[in-house]
């Protein structure tokens, strides 16, 4: 919840993700988000934000009817209140105009489960001056992070980075069963490698960087995504293995959709065949060492529908419209370095939806 104890930790993710603020954003209870966070009792029919900048008091701006709901609203906390959109609008202004902030949105509606705004207010708020940053950006915000505290006297360790990104899941209301993984080249060649307190590697300028992040919203369905960062330019080989692990998992992709496309059916066996076809023939096929991805139901992380392997099993289930999976194919050089690119897919009555939308095409280099 947004509590003045709370509110330090939040700011501090918002610092450290480059953000001016967090608006949280909610009518009729439409956004879960912002309900868990405020717990506001009694009745809310009107629209209202609340403004958590990276520093000073957050801001609430309310109607002007529904005052009960916010008696427990600190009272250090600025409360504003409107009648009139006109009144709305122009609040909304004076707090996030010129401001990077994040909200509850998906472009193109990529991942539903943390799509939580709607259009129409992402619009006003763009156009009150703010800049929208979405909830899916955290991996690529922790690469960030720990590019801009390599050169520094207090580089981050990949526990450090762990629990930064486990803070921002936090402030975001999601959840995990455990993880993330981050892990720097030697550690990434173990794909289940986690860091600990007790055992973790300072991420260090040269250094390749893997962060490999799932979370869902309370009782959703999972996102699981794995982004690759080089700290400084990347050395040709590490660039080709990259290269080889992108291009594999665009292989996959583009046979589901011919297929889908097609209304042809396709196995999970032979999206696996495409994406090892691709390492394979560049000369890394040993080093791919485990399925190309796994299911992905509302009840798991790991589901029980088909997988994309034709390696550890013989997948002969057809992937139909309703089931979910990761496509992560990956190469691994032990105690050397490992390289992923992780991405999900959902197979629907209207065709394939790969999420995030922005998926990674170049090696994140900071």
């Amino acid at each position: 919840m947004l509590q003045p104890r709370s509110l330090p930790a939040l700011q501090s993710a918002l610092a450290s993700a480059g953000l001016d603020g967090w608006l949280l954003y909610d009518f009729h209870g439409l956004n879960p988000v912002a309900v868990g966070m405020l717990e506001l009792p009694g009745m809310t029919t009107r629209r209202f934000f609340v403004y958590i900048p990276r520093s000073g008091q957050p801001v609430a701006i309310t109607h002007a009817i529904e005052q009960g709901p916010w008696l427990g609203w600190p009272t250090s906390w600025r409360k504003e209140k409107y009648s009139s959109w006109r009144s709305l609008e122009s609040l909304l202004a004076g707090l996030v105009s010129g401001k990077r902030v994040a909200m509850e949105y998906s472009p193109g509606d990529a991942v539903p489960y943390l799509d939580r705004v709607p259009a129409g207010v992402i619009e006003m708020v763009r156009a009150a001056g703010a800049t929208v940053v979405t909830v899916s950006t955290i991996g690529q915000e922790a690469i960030r992070l720990a590019g801009s505290r390599a050169d520094s006297a207090a580089p981050l360790t990949e526990h450090a980075l762990q629990k930064w990104i486990k803070e921002r899941f936090e402030s975001g209301g999601l959840e995990t069963d455990h993880g993330p993984i981050v892990a720097i080249g030697p550690n990434a060649a173990n794909p289940h490698y986690e860091p600990t307190a007790e055992s973790s590697a300072t991420i260090n300028r040269g250094d390749i960087l893997l962060v490999d992040l799932w979370a869902r919203e309370k009782n959703g369905v999972f996102a699981d995504q794995t982004w690759m960062g080089s700290l400084g330019a990347p050395s040709e080989r590490d660039n080709t293995i990259w290269l080889a692990v992108r291009d594999a998992r665009d292989a996959a992709i583009s046979l589901l959709r011919e297929r889908l496309n097609a209304r042809k059916p396709v196995r999970g066996g032979e999206v696996d065949d495409a994406a090892r076809d691709v390492i394979t023939k560049r000369g890394y096929g040993e080093y791919f060492i485990h399925r190309t991805g796994h299911s992905i139901d509302p009840r798991d992380l790991h589901g029980s529908g088909p997988h994309i392997d034709n390696l550890e099993t013989r997948e002969e289930r057809a992937l139909i419209p309703g089931v979910g999976f990761s496509i992560e194919p990956g190469i691994y050089l032990p105690d050397d370095v490992g390289i992923r690119s992780e991405v999900n897919g959902f197979v629907g009555t209207d065709g394939l939806l790969i999420t995030p939308s922005d998926y990674q095409k170049e090696l994140l280099i900071v």
